[in-house]
């Protein structure tokens, strides 16, 4: 079955003045490819993977073209038109995406940015866009476990951290102490899961189990050369040494020592001797 508002693998099956016509390996029905997103040496028989949505005649079309967004997605938008029927969004395809009015969550202006949720209409079968995301957010409780890695569209800055929507389904947040690197809101970053809480939100952080491991022995290595019995540390010592006293590989050593050394917080001298600085 060819889905409208989905990438999909599809078969050449015809050629006509205007283009193509597609369809699925063993199906029947049929879609065209303008001619304009043939590409050069395109075959009879060959598979090429299309976007399908409706156009301007309400006809499925096939294209090459990405839109920024597909069913299922959301995306932030910048509204190109408004007329009677509501506002029209680019998302990069040849027809603009319409957020009824009924849709939109405060009245959207031409040229302004807004999120939307991308679904099919079934009622026409058309790919529209929502404004109101709440409805299609955590209809189903998340099933993570910690450390997984998700995708994590920003939306929103708090106080607090940064409210994000968790892999197209879910509403989670990223705290101000997880926060490792710069994010903006509208960017799409990778996170991984700390907890999945009771109401189905999810607390997430922008540092991997790994990167954990390693903040975690270096700060271990930091008090013990803050200790009164510290001895001599360096980056030469055997792995022998590095297990009795960090009970750690060399590697995880080094990886350690060198967060330290990018933050700062030691100085490693010629010999490899690594002291705290301003100490």
């Amino acid at each position: 079955m060819i889905e409208i508002g989905k990438y999909q693998e599809l078969e050449v099956r015809r050629f006509v003045d205007f283009g193509v016509y597609l369809a699925e390996k063993d199906g029947s029905v049929e879609v065209l490819m303008p001619v304009k997103y043939v590409e050069p040496g395109t075959e009879v028989g060959q598979m090429v993977r299309v976007f399908v949505y409706k156009d301007s005649e309400d006809r499925p079309v096939a294209t090459t073209e990405h839109p920024y967004a597909t069913v299922g997605e959301f995306a932030f938008l910048q509204v190109s038109a408004v007329n009677d029927t509501g506002a029209f969004l680019d998302w990069g395809l040849a027809k603009d995406l319409l957020v009824p009015y009924s849709e939109q969550r405060i009245k959207m202006h031409r040229g302004g940015v807004y999120l939307v949720y991308v679904y099919l209409d079934h009622a026409t079968g058309r790919v529209v866009a929502s404004a109101k995301i709440d409805k299609f957010l955590g209809n189903a409780f998340p099933n993570y476990k910690p450390g997984q890695a998700v995708e994590a569209l920003v939306i929103d800055h708090t106080d607090i951290g940064y409210k994000v929507i968790v892999d197209n389904k879910h509403k989670g947040i990223i705290y101000s102490n997880e926060i490792f690197r710069p994010i903006e809101v509208e960017e799409t970053t990778r996170a991984y899961v700390k907890q999945v809480r009771e109401d189905g939100k999810i607390d997430l952080t922008l540092s991997d189990r790994a990167d954990r491991r390693t903040a975690a022995l270096a700060d271990r290595i930091a008090e013990y050369l803050r200790s009164e019995n510290a001895g001599t540390i360096s980056d030469k010592m055997s792995p022998a040494a590095i297990e009795m006293l960090f009970q750690c590989s060399k590697k995880d050593f080094k990886k350690a020592v060198g967060k330290l050394y990018r933050e700062q917080r030691v100085v490693i001298a010629s010999d490899g001797m690594i002291t705290l600085k301003n100490t």
